[in-house]
């Protein structure tokens, strides 16, 4: 019996486990390693179905303002780290951040997301305390606030949260120790960043984190690891997207983006989609716009494979060509007007449903904080071997 035969004979009861809630580490990795069209296929259906049950044929917003592209970090991936000379830098104003998210709020966004490269200071932190402020105001708190700021002491991360801010992504990028020091210099710290996390789940916030797809080195055990992390964590919400290089960057340099490249990136990246949604059932899930770059209708591709959040971009187009973490980012000149068209007749398109004017909470994360239920039903560590 070739690999392909026995795949398809064991992949009917791996996703019986999964309807049970029962995946363990080794079914995590060979989801992860299906490479068939059809099994995939069905490893999407068997998580748009989950999806079905936990959420529904909904789909969440966040308008995303992109705020600077200044960073103190060097990630050796990223097409804004700090050693970038490339880079034309930008920080908005607070004027022109809260115009954006009233732009998203009178469009019926129920939430929009501030992300920018990561700044420790206090002018800094101030600067997000009055815009925090001045959204609330305007909405009387009902538009929902997502921080993607990077790693803060725990005093900011309070104050940040005070002022109206109730998630927070915080990309931890690789669960791997060894995969985090590939990918950044040694001045960064993985443990930092770990309890950057603890803190924000300390703090009552709705806990965002996240891994790139398909780095080099890495392996289907180090997602599925990744995905026990997410676990462990309980984490409310989850942000990953395949690895595009860059080619300002360490890492992406000399490496080309072939077709055969986006096809494989693509599938890995749906099929963590996948994994993660049979796996951690009720969170939230991005289909990241990495996908689109990879293939026109991707993040199309991710909500039927179980995602149920998109973030489309609502940031001036005079600085979206200056905050391209990756190549390829779509959506570069059209404008938020036209954003919001499009992928209203693209989500309508494969018989999904945007829930305009809400917030989008996370379902774990409600049933985590109303219901008493200490843990997400599906967290475990470690999972079995």
């Amino acid at each position: 019996m070739d690999a392909r035969t026995e795949n398809h004979a064991v992949l009917p009861e791996v996703l019986d486990r999964a309807a049970a809630g029962r995946l363990s580490r080794a079914d995590l990795a060979f989801l992860l390693s299906l490479e068939d069209a059809g099994d995939c296929r069905r490893l999407f259906a068997a998580a748009y179905a989950v999806k079905l049950r936990h959420i529904g044929k909904n789909v969440s917003l966040r308008g995303l303002i992109e705020m600077g592209n200044v960073c103190a970090k060097n990630c050796l991936y990223c097409g804004i780290r700090k050693d970038n000379a490339r880079v034309e830098r930008y920080l908005l104003d607070a004027d022109a951040v809260v115009r954006m998210a009233e732009w998203a709020w009178g469009q019926r966004y129920g939430s929009v997301v501030i992300q920018s490269g990561e700044i420790e200071s206090a002018e800094h932190a101030n600067l997000i305390c009055g815009i925090l402020r001045r959204i609330a105001d305007f909405s009387g708190g009902e538009l929902g606030v997502t921080l993607s700021l990077g790693e803060q002491d725990g005093e900011t991360f309070r104050r940040w949260r005070e002022a109206g801010a109730h998630r927070y992504l915080l990309r931890i990028e690789t669960s791997s120790p060894r995969l985090y020091r590939e990918l950044h210099p040694p001045d960064h710290s993985f443990a930092r960043r770990l309890e950057c996390l603890r803190q924000l789940r300390s703090l009552g916030y709705q806990v965002g984190t996240g891994v790139m797809c398909g780095l080099p080195g890495q392996t289907a055990g180090d997602l599925a690891d990744d995905l026990a992390f997410f676990a462990d964590l309980d984490i409310d919400m989850i942000g990953m997207g395949p690895y595009i290089p860059h080619p300002d960057t360490p890492l992406g340099a000399g490496l080309y983006v072939t077709d055969s490249f986006r096809a494989r990136q693509l599938r890995l990246g749906l099929k963590m989609i996948a994994a993660a949604r049979l796996y951690l059932r009720d969170v939230n899930i991005a289909a990241a716009t990495a996908l689109q770059a990879l293939a026109d209708n991707g993040r199309e591709q991710g909500l039927k494979a179980g995602a149920n959040v998109i973030m489309p971009n609502v940031t001036d187009l005079a600085f979206r060509r200056n905050y391209q973490l990756y190549a390829g980012k779509p959506c570069l000149e059209e404008n938020a007007d036209h954003c919001r068209g499009c992928l209203a007749l693209r989500v309508a398109g494969v018989g999904e449903n945007i829930l305009w004017g809400e917030r989008g909470d996370s379902e774990h994360y409600r049933r985590r904080t109303f219901s008493g239920r200490p843990r997400s039903e599906t967290a475990k560590s470690p999972i079995a071997p």
